[in-house]
């Protein structure tokens, strides 16, 4: 087989996991009790991020759309 079917197949297998995981996660959230479901869905949200490169050096990372907690200090996670 060529590594072009090789790619194809690999990409149709990834993409039915994708769409299983994301079936799997939304029934598992929506079976849990209300508390634990909002925390769960904050959980899940994705933030976006991007980095202007110039001359080979990163720039500062940019929010596409800032968090409401950004400005908030992160938790420990030590006990």
């Amino acid at each position: 087989m060529s590594s072009a079917t090789w790619r194809n197949v690999f990409t149709l297998l990834l993409n039915r996991f994708n769409k299983y995981s994301q079936i799997a996660a939304r029934a598992l959230r929506s079976s849990l009790k209300e508390g634990e479901r909002v925390a769960a869905e904050k959980r899940g949200l994705t933030i976006l991020r991007y980095q202007h490169w110039e001359n080979g050096q990163g720039g500062p990372q940019t929010y596409l759309v800032p968090p409401a907690e950004a400005t908030a200090p992160k938790k420990s996670a030590a006990v």
